[in-house]
């Protein structure tokens, strides 16, 4: 099968590596391109912290934020891992930026309240 593909990014917090992988399996088997995090800085990644002072610790967060945000840009929609209703704010913003730029948000877990 050759075709257009929905590109989809994931976002979340970092801490549900498990069900990244997962979404990530889903919805590639269900015909999507899947963009996700680089790393899992707080579940599995813990050697991207270490060492680093507060003022690298604070450009690196920076960096990765404005990285997520340009994969966003590249998708079609963004699919929120939001393990238990949890969203943090890097994600809240995530979800706030895909809004504003127009693109579909879908979530793991139907929020309880509407983000943004």
């Amino acid at each position: 099968m050759v075709g257009k593909y929905p590109v989809i990014t994931l976002c979340g917090s970092t801490r549900f590596k498990e069900e990244f992988m997962e979404a990530q399996k889903r919805l590639t088997l269900e015909g999507n391109i899947v963009i996700s995090v680089g790393l899992f800085g707080h579940s599995g990644d813990p050697e991207v912290w270490d060492g680093m002072d507060e003022g690298t610790l604070s450009k690196t967060k920076e960096m990765l934020d404005d990285m997520h945000k340009r994969k966003i840009d590249m998708a079609d929609e963004i699919y929120v891992i939001n393990v238990g209703r949890y969203i943090g704010e890097s994600t809240k913003s995530e979800i706030a930026y895909a809004l504003a730029h127009g693109k579909t948000v879908r979530y793991l877990t139907e929020p309880e309240t509407k983000i943004v």
